[in-house]
């Protein structure tokens, strides 16, 4: 019974949970735990530069001095003692789909990525478990000049200086405790450079698959859009079903040039036995536009705000979000924004739905500072319970430091019409199809802005879930 801690309700996932078995044949499984040993090894394993590996060793002594987070969801369930911080397929990274291991291929296959692929993406990273095992860019925006590589091979190469000066600036590991996790022992994700005023017509996309039972993922995405250069990034992430804990604590670190333009589109589907810790930022420089569209529809527990900094005079920040909690889930999300240049705009609209006992809790935090003069912020979240025994709650935090701005904030929480249902219902539809239909309106301000694929996946998620199979 000592376990019982790391084991969480056992759910079905559908397609999610396709999985592979893991064998020592075929896989490298670095022990459980987090000691400079450990850290040490996965440095090893990298082939780290100097500089790395000591960064990784001053972030493990930062993660062991840092206090756990204390201000969401509980978090006790997750034991690193049980999380083994790095496992990869012993083959290596392909740039050729067909050289992809048959395992591997077959999982990527059934969930459309390559597909995806082909059909209307520039460019495609595919991460299982720690690593990378495959990669490819079409040659038309390679020929643009566009860097889209895995940001390890980018760190040994001749990008090693732009690397160096990023990383892990924006999200320094003294954030908080996952976050100095993450520099410790941080491995795979992508490094995109967007040259000026290059405009990539197709989107960019990374998925992230965690196959592993008991293991963390902790990818690291960097990208950096140039002056008047702008870039539609995609990110997606699932994983299959298991008994025991999985933590997801990757970092995304967006830098937005002069007059730039990024969309970070993210549907994070990860199973409800993962506890997802993930931290994003983004810094706009003046007249750059940072867009963000997330949806988080996975994971026993998540704390999830992608945060913007408005550093430059006029730069602009949208972000749309949706958040699923159902049963067993207890899901903190939201977004901030600090406002540092004068004539800065920042729209942040999320949808939230909870059922079956899930909890969704929206928290945000908008800063505007003294600097800031004539800034505009507009907050605006609804909440959407689908019984008596599901729970939302609002937590919004402003600060406000000049008299030379316009702040808004609006926030609603209700459930859905029994009118409404009744109505869709006196039409033919069933109870299920018309409450289907009610969430996927509310949640359509948010599909809108969706990739086509990644809009119809989030309904059909939306319909696993309101099935009772989520």
């Amino acid at each position: 019974m000592e376990d019982n801690k790391n084991v969480v309700v056992d759910v079905d996932r559908s397609v999610y949970d396709i999985k592979d078995i893991e064998t020592d044949q075929d896989f490298y499984r670095e022990k459980e735990g987090l000691t400079e040993d450990i850290v040490r090894h996965v440095s090893e394993e990298k082939n780290d530069p100097e500089w790395m590996l000591e960064f990784r060793l001053k972030c493990l002594k930062i993660y062991n001095e840092l206090k756990m987070p204390e201000w969401g969801p509980d978090i006790d369930g997750l034991d690193m003692d049980k999380i083994a911080t790095y496992v990869r397929h012993k083959s290596d990274m392909k740039g050729n789909w067909e050289d992809v291991p048959e395992d591997i291929k077959n999982t990527f296959e059934r969930l459309g990525i390559p597909q995806a692929e082909r059909e209307s993406l520039a460019g495609v990273g595919a991460q299982y478990d720690s690593e990378l095992v495959y990669h490819n860019v079409k040659d038309e925006v390679a020929a643009q000049g566009v860097i889209y590589t895995d940001i390890e091979s980018a760190l040994r190469g001749e990008y090693a200086d732009m690397i160096k000066e990023h990383f892990m600036k924006l999200v320094p590991p003294t954030n908080h405790k996952f976050a100095a996790l993450h520099g410790a022992v941080w491995s795979g994700g992508s490094f995109v450079y967007v040259p000026k005023n290059v405009k990539v017509e197709i989107p960019l996309q990374s998925y992230f698959r965690l196959n592993a039972a008991g293991a963390g993922q902790f990818e690291h995405t960097l990208i950096i859009v140039d002056e008047g250069a702008d870039l539609h990034f995609i990110e997606g992430c699932s994983a299959p079903k298991y008994n025991v804990a999985n933590l997801h604590a990757g970092c995304v670190e967006l830098f937005v040039a002069k007059n730039a333009r990024l969309r970070y589109s993210t549907i994070e589907n990860w199973s409800k036995n993962m506890y997802n810790l993930n931290t994003k930022r983004a810094i706009v420089e003046e007249g750059g536009v940072m867009e963000w569209v997330s949806g988080s529809f996975g994971s026993h527990t998540g704390y999830l705000y992608p945060m913007t900094i408005l550093k430059g005079e006029r730069s602009k920040m949208e972000y749309t979000g949706i958040t699923f909690a159902g049963k067993g889930q207890n899901l903190d999300t939201g977004a901030k924004v600090v406002h540092q240049g004068a004539d800065t705009t920042s729209v942040i609209t999320t949808k939230s739905i909870s059922k079956d006992g899930g909890i969704g809790t929206y928290r945000s935090s908008v800063v505007i500072q003294p600097t800031a003069k004539r800034a505009k912020a507009s907050v605006s979240c609804d909440s959407l319970m689908l019984d008596s025994i599901s729970r939302s709650d609002t937590v919004p935090g402003m600060d406000i430091r000049t008299n030379d701005a316009d702040v808004g904030h609006e926030a609603k929480i209700g459930r859905i019409s029994d009118e409404a249902v009744f109505y869709l219902m006196s039409r033919g539809l069933s109870e299920a199809d018309a409450r289907a239909m009610i969430v996927s309106g509310f949640a359509d301000p948010v599909s809108k802005e969706l990739p086509l694929e990644y809009a119809v996946e989030m309904n059909n998620l939306i319909k696993l879930e309101m099935s009772g199979n989520g």
